[in-house]
């Protein structure tokens, strides 16, 4: 009976990060068609703030349960501020990003932080596998293919995506030193104000808002906000107490097909046959530097059985 309970929990915990990964992939198709009628600063900073606000249930309800020890390790304002600033860079130079390529190419060229944060992770001293590298290999093929054109030109925001691709990468790394040491819902809520406050200064000294273009932008507004950073969120949250840490890194990675599939759909984007070969070795690239540590494991489990 209890071996069904936790087959059980595994299977909702999966459909919840394949959930998580549909939303996450069409938040780029709102984010794109959002700056149809405000900027990107416009866009992230009152997304992010909404975002904020979804959480207040969230930490009424862990405020319960949260060690005061753990709690109180970090001061949740102070880790909030350093995980909003680079959340903020991160988000911004994507939100610039799609105002110059597709959804689509936006959600495969985000997903590269997966390779990133095991090689950045290198300057903290942890180890990195040779599958780290051999994925790293063929998301560096793919994205030529995908983003450099025959006569080896790119698109400036092609370039600005992989910048904050570094950026969401060094937000994990961080995340994964200030989670165990502070309130984590906590700390989600107040880096989102952080960032959401940030995005606003900036919109006010270079963009022109008005009622008017945001209440155009409402729903694509709304989407990013409730949505890809409240329920999104929430989502991973719930559903990685239970999911394998691969399922849920595999599953996760489907954003970026997710991203392809809703820019076709809803934006009529195209990728050529060219952008299509990219988009499959950047894919194989990133789910082989996540699952080579598994699999290496399981053959290196088999040998010591065999002796």
């Amino acid at each position: 009976m209890r071996l069904q309970e936790e087959k059980h929990r595994f299977v909702v915990a999966d459909l919840l990060l394949l959930v998580t990964a549909l939303v996450w992939g069409f938040g780029f198709v709102a984010q794109r068609a959002g700056m149809e009628y405000v900027g990107p600063f416009t866009f992230n900073g009152i997304r992010f703030l909404l975002g904020g606000i979804c959480l207040l249930p969230a930490i009424w309800r862990t405020d319960q349960t949260m060690s005061k020890e753990i709690a109180a390790a970090v001061p949740s304002v102070k880790a909030g501020f350093w995980a909003g600033c680079l959340l903020f860079l991160g988000a911004s130079l994507q939100q610039v990003g799609l105002l110059y390529t597709s959804a689509g190419k936006a959600g495969f060229i985000t997903g590269l932080y997966v390779i990133f944060v095991p090689i950045f992770g290198l300057v903290l001293g942890q180890r990195t596998s040779c599958g780290t590298w051999l994925g790293a290999l063929l998301a560096t093929v793919g994205m030529y293919f995908l983003s450099v054109r025959a006569d080896f030109t790119i698109d400036a925001g092609d370039l600005f995506v992989l910048a904050g691709a570094w950026f969401w990468a060094l937000h994990v790394l961080l995340l994964g030193y200030l989670s165990p040491r502070t309130h984590p819902v906590r700390l989600a809520m107040v880096q989102f104000f952080f960032c959401g406050f940030f995005s606003l200064i900036v919109a006010l000294c270079f963009e022109v808002i008005s009622l008017q273009t945001i209440q155009a932008a409402a729903i694509p507004i709304l989407y990013g906000g409730l949505c890809s950073v409240g329920v999104g969120y929430t989502l991973q949250t719930v559903a990685q107490r239970w999911a394998h840490p691969a399922h849920a890194s595999i599953l996760l990675s489907l954003e970026a097909v997710f991203a392809a599939v809703g820019g076709w759909w809803l934006l009529g984007e195209t990728l050529s046959g060219r952008g299509l070969f990219g988009c499959a070795l950047m894919l194989v690239g990133m789910l082989f530097s996540q699952l080579y540590p598994l699999l290496n494991r399981k053959r290196l489990s088999g040998v010591h059985e065999l002796r």
